[in-house]
């Protein structure tokens, strides 16, 4: 086993007591501050997967902007969350599990990370992103013209998305309360 396996391992077991953590806060502003921590130890688990443009992504949306945006809400709510006890028992026990070993009986058909075999590897498109993309656009980042411009249309489609909801967030934050209004009401 090699030292990464070690790092993932740790890096997992700081995901599951993060997450096991938030579900058990009542304190909203603490929830939001680790579901940032969340979204850092996701972006360092990319890296270590070499895929670091998402690492990048899930650092400054997940990590950066969510979490701003977590605690512009929450300033304009309570800090808080009214316990009401829930029973979820067993359905949710058997879904959870049902899940679970659904996930782990699929996991077992993945290639090997990093291995050569692979089919994102072994497609043909392979060889004509990687040899012939200079020539065909001039950029000389196989990464950038992928998504610039063998994937324009799709790349600038996701930034409209993206665009559009943080535009929509940002007017939602941006309602101002009325004086005397209990915060949440509308």
């Amino acid at each position: 086993m090699s030292g990464f396996f070690y790092v993932d391992l740790i890096l997992f077991a700081i995901l599951t007591v993060t997450a096991i953590t938030i579900a058990q806060l009542r304190h909203l502003y603490a929830a939001a501050m680790l579901s940032g921590l969340f979204s850092l130890v996701c972006a360092s688990i990319f890296v270590l997967l070499d895929a670091v443009d998402v690492a990048f992504t899930e650092a400054a949306v997940g990590a950066g902007i969510t979490t701003v945006l977590f605690l512009s809400a929450l300033a304009l709510t309570n800090a808080g969350e009214r316990f009401t006890p829930r029973r979820l028992g067993l359905p949710a026990l058997i879904v959870v599990t049902i899940t679970g070993a659904t996930l782990i009986y699929a996991s077992q058909d993945l290639p090997v990370v990093g291995s050569l075999d692979s089919p994102v590897q072994t497609h043909p498109l392979k060889s004509v992103y990687l040899e012939e993309s200079v020539q065909e656009t001039g950029i000389p980042n196989v990464v950038t013209t992928v998504l610039a411009s063998y994937r324009g249309y799709d790349t600038m489609g996701e930034v409209a998305v993206i665009f559009t909801a943080g535009i929509g967030v940002l007017l939602l934050l941006a309602r101002t309360r009325k004086p005397g209004s209990e915060a949440g009401s509308s």
